[in-house]
């Protein structure tokens, strides 16, 4: 299925069509990737340096209901152990899901690298350089790698000719939308390791 891209003007070439503007797109797609990673790595980053400095005072307040125990204070220190139990469960759940970002870091690096061999090829192809059908088909390609609806509007943003902080901007307001209402019933999974 051939997909057709938003803005890029390979689709129905004109006087002002250029490979020069549709290369400059594709950079730029590749910056703002790249950036869009950067920030959702800081923010993972961010929540297991969190998470783990968490932990590390329930477990010492576990060591100090443990103490508790041996000195007969049972009765507070049994609720204790089950209360830092918990709060360390659940924030073990949340430190698993930020080590995501680096299945998702390592996916959008990959695309960016293969967008911008593709790229290469392209432009050090003569026959293909000045053919806009070319450019129509690498775009269409790039477009159905994929697979996180917050790249899709990203790439059609660009395309589109928007700046690289105006597609980032799209993109995280997207990435907080979709924070906020967690259980959506999308299929933007992707699993750890």
């Amino acid at each position: 299925m051939a997909h057709s891209i938003i803005g890029s003007r390979a689709d129905k070439p004109d006087l002002d069509w250029s490979q020069v503007r549709e290369t400059i797109n594709m950079l730029m797609l590749s910056v703002a990737q790249i950036e869009a990673t950067m920030t959702d790595g800081d923010r993972s980053v961010s929540e297991l340096s969190e998470s783990f400095t968490f932990i590390a005072s329930k477990i010492n307040d576990l060591i100090e209901a443990g103490q508790k125990l041996e000195s007969g204070e049972s009765s507070t220190a049994v609720n204790d152990i089950q209360n830092n139990a918990s709060d360390i469960h659940q924030r073990v759940n949340g430190a698993i899901v930020a080590f995501q970002f680096y299945d998702r870091l390592t996916q959008r690096i990959h695309h960016v690298k293969s967008d911008l061999e593709r790229l290469g090829g392209l432009i050090s192809d003569s026959s293909q350089l000045y053919n806009p059908n070319a450019w129509r088909a690498l775009q269409a390609e790039i477009a159905s790698n994929y697979t996180m609806e917050e790249e899709r509007l990203m790439f059609e943003h660009i395309m589109q000719g928007a700046s690289v902080e105006q597609a980032l901007e799209i993109y995280k307001h997207r990435f907080s939308e979709k924070e906020r209402t967690q259980d959506d019933g999308t299929n933007d999974e992707i699993e750890l390791f």
